[in-house]
C-alpha cells in the first residue's frame, strides 16, 4: 500500500522516527506557537519580492512547473490526482488534466512539447501531449516515482523513486517513451536536477544518508557522493553551472556545492523545514520554500546572503521560477493554492488621473487612466458612480461611452495591483450637461 507522509514537504521518505520533529504542518499547541513566532520574526521592513495574487488550484498541491515559453504552469494536485493548467497572463486555471493517482513531480521537455507527471500511486509517468492539454501515454516507472527532470537536449528524462532505502532513478528514452535503465543512487532520493551542461545529475538522498548522489549522465551510472545537511530534499543549478542549491529538510539550511570540486563551499541558514529550492534565470537569486513557517527565503547568490523572507501559503512545497523571470509561482499544499511572488513589486502611482470635467448627452466621451507600478494595475471606481452611459475598462482604464444623463457625478479610481498601499485618486467630478436639440 502507498504511503504518503503528512509533512511539510509532501515528499515521501519512508518510516520516520517518532523522534523526529514536525515539519511543515504543526503539532499541537506548541508548534503553532513556535511557527507563528518564526512568522512575526522573518516578516522584512521592506522587499521588492512580495505575494501580489493567490490561484485556487486542485486539492492538495505538491509541484509546480513552467512552460519554456512562460504562457502556462502546471500544478500537480495529490488529493485530487490531477494538474491544474494555470495561465499566466490571466492569473487562473484554464484547464484541469486528470493523471494517474498521486500526482508528485512535474516537468516539461526542452521543446515544451510535451510535460512529464509522476504518480506514485500507479508507479507510472504521465505524458501530456501540451498542445491539447492530454494524457497521450503512460510510462511504468520504479516504485513511488517522486522527481523528474528533463536532460538539457530532451533526448532522456530522469525519474527518481522514493519507495524503498535501496534508491533508484528510472532513465526514460523520450523519443521510444521507455525506461532503458536504472541507476542506482543513495536511499531515499528525492529530487533530480540536471547540469546546465548536462554532464551531471544531482540526486537528493533524504533523512538519513544526508548526501547527493552524482550521476555521470554519459557513462549512466553514479560516480560519488557529496555530503550535504540533514535530510535534502530540493536541488536546483545556477544557470552557468558552477554550483547548485541544496535544501535540507531538517538542518533548516541549504548547502551550496561547488559543482567542479564536487563539495560544500558554503552553508546558508534559511526558515524552517526547507523543502524546494529554484534559481532565477539570470543566477541572481534562489528561492527556497520553508515549508515549517509558510515562508520563502531569498537567497541572494553573490553574497550567499538571506535578503528577505516572504510569507505565503500554508505550508509551501514546490517553487518555481518564470523563464523571464519576473514572478515566482510557490505551491502551498494545505491550503490548495499557488502564492504569485512579483519580483520587482512595486506600489501603484497614478500618473495620469485628470479626466475632462464636462461632457454632454451626445458626445462621446474616452480618458484612459494609468499607473506605474509592478506589476500592472486593475482599475475599479471605489466611490461614487459614474455618469449614466460611462463604463470604466478594469484591465486598461480607460473610461468610454457616451453619457446618457444629465447631471453632476463624483466618483474615486483606484488601481491595484497586490502592492499594497493601493492608488486612490482624489475625488472627480464630471459634469454631463444635456445636448441641445436643433
Amino acid at each position: 500500500m502507498m504511503q504518503l507522509l503528512s509533512t511539510g514537504s509532501g515528499r515521501y521518505q519512508g518510516p520516520r522516527s517518532s523522534a523526529v520533529r514536525p515539519r511543515g504542518r504543526r503539532a499541537g499547541i506548541l508548534g503553532t506557537i513556535l511557527a507563528g513566532l518564526m512568522l512575526v520574526g522573518n516578516i522584512p521592513a521592506t522587499a521588492a519580492a512580495t505575494v501580489t495574487s493567490t490561484i485556487p488550484v486542485g486539492a492538495s498541491p505538491r509541484n509546480v512547473a513552467f512552460t519554456p515559453d512562460g504562457s502556462k504552469a502546471y500544478v500537480t494536485n495529490w488529493e485530487s490526482s490531477t494538474v491544474s493548467v494555470i495561465d499566466v497572463a490571466s492569473g487562473t486555471v484554464a484547464s484541469t488534466i486528470r493523471v494517474g493517482a498521486g500526482p508528485l513531480g512535474v516537468a516539461f521537455a526542452p521543446n515544451g512539447l510535451k510535460a512529464y507527471v509522476t504518480s506514485a500511486g500507479p508507479n507510472t509517468v504521465s505524458v501530456i501531449d501540451v498542445a491539447s492539454g492530454t494524457v497521450t501515454s503512460t510510462i511504468p516507472a520504479g516504485e513511488t516515482p517522486m522527481a523528474v527532470a528533463f536532460a538539457p537536449d530532451g533526448l532522456k528524462a530522469y525519474v527518481t523513486s522514493g519507495g524503498s532505502n535501496s534508491g533508484t532513478v528510472s532513465v526514460i528514452n523520450v523519443a521510444s517513451g521507455a525506461v532503458t535503465s536504472t541507476i542506482p543512487v543513495g536511499p531515499l532520493p528525492n529530487a533530480v536536477a540536471f547540469a546546465p551542461d548536462g554532464a551531471k545529475a544531482y540526486v537528493t538522498n533524504g533523512q538519513d544518508s544526508n548526501q547527493v548522489s552524482v550521476i555521470d549522465v554519459a557513462l549512466g551510472r553514479m560516480t560519488s557522493t557529496i555530503p550535504v545537511g540533514s535530510s535534502p530534499t530540493g536541488v536546483a543549478f545556477t544557470p552557468d553551472g558552477s554550483a547548485a542549491y541544496v535544501a535540507n529538510n531538517e538542518g533548516d539550511t541549504v548547502s551550496v556545492i561547488d559543482v567542479a570540486s564536487g563539495t560544500v563551499t558554503s552553508t546558508i541558514p534559511v526558515g524552517w523545514a526547507p523543502d524546494s529550492v529554484a534559481i532565477a534565470p539570470d543566477g541572481s537569486t534562489a528561492y527556497v520554500t520553508n515549508s515549517g513557517a509558510d515562508t520563502v527565503s531569498v537567497i541572494d547568490v553573490a553574497s550567499g546572503a538571506v535578503t528577505s523572507t516572504i510569507p505565503v501559503g500554508t505550508p509551501p512545497t514546490g517553487v518555481a521560477v518564470a523563464p523571464d523571470g519576473s514572478t515566482v509561482y510557490v505551491v502551498n499544499t494545505s491550503s490548495n493554492t499557488v502564492s504569485v511572488i512579483t519580483v520587482d513589486a512595486a506600489p501603484l502611482v497614478f500618473t495620469a488621473a485628470t479626466p475632462p470635467t464636462k461632457a454632454n448627452t451626445r458626445a462621446a466621451y474616452n480618458y484612459t487612466f494609468a499607473a506605474t507600478g509592478a506589476p500592472a494595475p486593475t482599475f475599479r471606481v471605489s466611490s461614487g458612480a459614474l455618469p449614466a452611459g460611462l463604463n470604466l475598462d478594469g484591465a486598461t482604464g480607460v473610461l468610454s461611452g457616451t453619457p446618457t444623463k444629465a447631471g453632476k457625478f463624483t466618483f474615486k479610481v483606484t488601481a491595484a495591483n497586490g502592492v499594497s498601499p493601493h492608488a486612490v485618486t482624489d475625488r472627480i467630478t464630471i459634469t454631463v450637461t444635456k445636448a441641445k436639440v436643433r
